[in-house]
Parts: structure tokens; C-alpha cells; sequence
């Protein structure tokens, strides 16, 4: 069949409001041309993120009325640990409450000052939960990544020759331990492949360093891992998946995103030492270990989206109408980066909007755009989000599992090749005021004067690594 339709059919409905030019531009200037800073209820089609924004099956919701509220011992952590040993074969789990929380532990308890940890690419969360410890993130993507208009079929890997010279260059001392992060998100949403993450394991076993997956889209790049690998025809998606997990040391999950839950995380260690450390830790800050900081219905709603992500219909659709997205804006002139991702189509906004400089955050301009012009909020991961380590100026358009209909997309087609249509009227912008941390939730900007102005100092960018 040529119509990939929904393997799903709606239950129950939400109401979306629309608004008018008008009023989104007055919502624009109060929340000073930060899309974060907009209320839900104003967006008309949100793909600021596909993280906790997923639809829960009729699974999940009967699930949800299992949930084990004990403090400790709750027979629903249990049923959670089942599915994830199942699927990782990691001998500890400890829940939390969502990805960043699992990457606060791993880090506070591996890295100190004077360390640095490899990526293929670092995403926001993980790059500064690492340097808030003094080490430094680094990103390993492989030299073809650079260009986004490249195809090929896994441009999410990692660069393991630049892994093996970084790591003489430090030293094994100093590398606490190395990442993979499947799909690359900052990278375009591109997928690993397993050859990737046996020549990445390969390398970090030799140095006697442990290897950790930043899981959080696992499903999705095991499916890109069955219909683009050699050898992998035959496998299940939950094969490929156990295959990942089995070489590596640990991992950090989000389960917000393939596991359709709206909160909720995990890390995995089979380091026995490590896992008592990190234990203690998420008693101090999360909550008991059979609990993490989540509810029990929570664990419940995760241990049945972890079973979900991984059939075969589903990822099917997943792929290939996120692909529908990408493939209908950029035969018609938009570039976006080739080829479209899992979770996510990602505009090179810098190609787009060749008359605004990288200082004028061409990323955060088109989001501006679209949304004043369509009422459709998408997230830049350019300078604003990365600083002076942002290697593109990308505009992520990230689709929510299971939310939007194929008429939802079309509409979002369209809006994108109108503002494309009068793209030159397009204008930069410059930041206001930012805070210390993680600057893109919540920096206030204000449009430059005329197309082209040099920007103020206070957006001379891009202001060094967003920390």
C-alpha cells in the first residue's frame, strides 16, 4: 500500500484553539521571542519536543490503575525491572524521574574536573550535566555529518578513529567513561549502527573504558538498524535492541520518549560499585530505589511502552511518516538535514536564512516565524542552545508519538512552504537577557533592526558553551 495509514485508531480527542497573526505576535513580544516561554494552550501544533509529549495506548491507561503506590517495595517497580532486564540484560536499574535526572547521577559520580567524555553528540541535558561537574563534553561525529545535506544511511556514528586519538591524547585516566547517544539527536536525528557501536565498544574495551548508550530513542534506531544494515532483515527490533544493550556497560533512558510515558527514566550499570554510589545518590535527591521520584502508575504506564515501541507497525509508521514530513519540504526547496531522522525533521536554518549571520540566530528566527506566521512551535538547536559549540543552525520540528494525523502534517508542509516563499523578509535576532545555565528554556530576545544589522554585544555569540 502507497498510504502509510495511523496503526492506531482515536479514542478520545483534545481540542486544539486557534489564533489569530494579532494575537501571536503580542504572545511573541511578552515572552520575548521565546517559543519555551509561550503557554500550551496558544499553539496550534507543537513540535517543540517529542519528550513526554507521546499519546499512552489503552495498554498503558489500564495500566495505570495497577499502580503500586507503596514507598518501598512497590510490586510495580517490580514489573518495570522485569521488562527492562528483559530488554537491556544491565544487572541494575535504578528509576528516575526522567533522562536528565539518570544523567545527574551517572555524572556526579564518574566525572570530576579535569575529565572529558566523548559523544558521537552531546545533547543539551547530557553536555551540561557533565560540565556542571568541571569535565568537558566532547563531540566525535563522523566528518560527513558536517555537510547536512549528505545521505547516508547512518550519519549519527560516531568518529572512532577521533575517539582512539582523543583518547591517547587525554589519556584512558582521564575519560571516566565514552557515550553513543542512539539517535543523534543534535546530530539531525540520525541513526547508529551496530558496526558503530561494536567498533565504539571495541575501542573503549581496549582502554579498559566503560561504554554507555544515551538510549533514550533505542526503538527508533533499531528499526533504522533492520532496514538499512547488512544482516539485519531478519532480526526484531527487540533482537537489535537486546544486540545494543549487550555492548555496552550501562546507559541512560528517557523514558519520554521510546517508552510513550510523560514522565519517567532509568540508568543501567553492570558496574556493582558504581550502581551502590548511584543508588545513594537517587535517595538523596529522587526517592527510594522502588521508586525513583515516579509515581507508581508511572513505572506501570513505562513497563508497557517499552513493550510497544518495539512492534514492528509501529516503528514502520514512525519512520516513514516522520520521512513524509522531511521529503515533502525539501522537494520543494527547503534544505533540511539529509536524510530525515526518526524522531524529527531538522532545517538547516543557516542555508535557509542565508542574509542572517550565525550571531543573529537564524535557528531561533525561523522558530519565531513559524510560529507568528502558522501558530506551530518548533525548537532551535543552533547557537542559542549549543554557544560557540554548535556545529549547525538548525531548526528541530520533533514529532510527538501517536498525537498528529497525517492532515496535521500537511498542514505543517504548507506553513513551511509559505514562510519559505518569502523567506528573505525574515529577520534576526539577539538576546535580551539569558541566564547561566541551559539558556535556550529561557532567554529573552528582541529583533534586530533591519536584515543584516551587526547584533548587539549582548548576542555577540555565540557567549561561549551554554553551561
Amino acid at each position: 500500500m502507497k498510504t502509510i495509514i495511523e496503526p492506531f485508531r482515536i479514542k478520545s480527542v483534545e481540542p486544539l484553539r486557534y489564533t489569530t497573526r494579532e494575537e501571536r505576535e503580542r504572545l511573541l513580544v511578552a515572552a520575548g521571542y521565546n517559543l519555551f516561554l509561550i503557554e500550551a494552550k496558544d499553539i496550534l501544533i507543537d513540535l517543540l519536543t517529542d519528550s513526554g509529549t507521546s499519546a499512552m495506548s489503552t495498554e498503558q491507561w489500564a495500566a495505570l490503575m495497577r499502580g503500586d503506590e507503596s514507598y518501598a517495595g512497590s510490586e510495580s517497580f517490580f514489573r518495570m525491572k522485569r521488562v527492562v532486564d528483559e530488554l537491556t540484560g544491565f544487572r541494575h536499574m535504578i528509576p528516575t524521574h526522567q533522562g536528565r535526572a539518570a544523567e545527574r547521577i551517572l555524572f556526579t559520580v564518574m566525572c570530576r574536573p579535569g575529565h572529558v567524555v566523548p559523544n558521537n553528540t552531546h545533547f543539551d541535558t547530557t553536555r551540561a550535566n557533565i560540565e556542571f561537574t568541571g569535565a568537558r563534553a566532547v563531540d566525535l561525529p563522523i566528518p560527513e555529518a558536517a555537510d547536512t545535506q549528505a545521505r547516508l544511511d547512518f550519519k549519527g556514528n560516531m568518529d572512532v578513529e577521533a575517539l582512539e586519538r582523543l583518547i591517547q591524547e587525554t589519556g584512558a585516566e582521564h575519560i571516566p567513561l565514552a557515550m553513543l547517544t542512539v539517535t543523534n539527536n543534535s546530530g539531525g536525528g540520525q541513526p547508529v549502527s551496530m558496526a558503530n557501536i561494536e567498533a565504539v565498544r571495541l575501542v573503549t574495551s581496549r582502554y579498559g573504558i566503560p561504554f554507555y548508550l544515551d538510549a533514550c530513542r533505542f526503538a527508533e534506531n533499531a528499526w533504522f538498524i533492520r532496514q538499512r544494515e547488512p544482516g539485519y532483515a531478519s532480526w526484531t527490533p527487540k533482537q537489535i535492541a537486546q544486540k545494543m544493550f549487550s555492548l555496552a556497560d550501562g546507559c541512560t533512558f528517557s523514558a519520554k520518549k521510546d517508552a510513550f510515558a510523560n514522565i519517567g527514566g532509568f540508568l543501567s550499570t553492570n558496574d556493582d560499585r558504581l550502581a551502590v554510589q548511584e543508588t545513594n545518590l537517587l535517595i538523596l535527591t529522587e526517592g527510594f530505589p522502588t521508586y525513583g521520584g515516579l509515581a507508581g502508575r508511572d513505572l506501570e504506564a513505562i513497563a508497557v511502552g517499552l513493550q510497544e515501541v518495539l512492534e514492528p507497525a509501529y516503528l514502520n509508521y514512525r519512520i516513514i511518516s516522520t520521512g513524509y514530513l522531511g521529503r515533502h519540504i525539501a522537494d520543494h526547496g527547503v534544505p533540511i538535514v539529509e536524510p530525515p531522522g526518526g524522531h524529527a525533521i531538522y532545517i538547516d536554518a543557516a542555508r535557509m536564512l542565508p542574509h542572517i549571520p550565525r550571531a543573529q540566530f537564524p535557528g531561533q528566527a525561523l522558530a519565531v516565524e513559524l510560529y507568528r506566521h502558522a501558530g506551530i512551535r518548533a525548537v532551535e538547536i543552533g547557537s542559542v542552545m549549543f554557544g560557540d559549540q554548535a556545529r549547525h543552525e538548525l531548526l528541530r520540528l520533533a514529532i510527538p508519538r501517536r498525537v498528529y494525523t497525517q492532515s496535521h502534517i500537511d498542514y505543517v508542509v504548507e506553513a513551511i512552504l509559505e514562510v519559505n516563499a518569502r523567506k528573505e523578509e525574515i529577520r534576526g535576532l539577539e538576546i535580551a537577557e539569558e541566564p547561566p545555565f541551559l539558556r535556550h528554556f529561557s532567554a529573552r530576545f528582541r529583533p534586530v533592526s533591519s536584515v543584516g544589522q551587526d547584533a548587539s554585544p549582548a548576542a555577540d555569540v555565540p557567549g561561549g558553551p551554554v553551561r
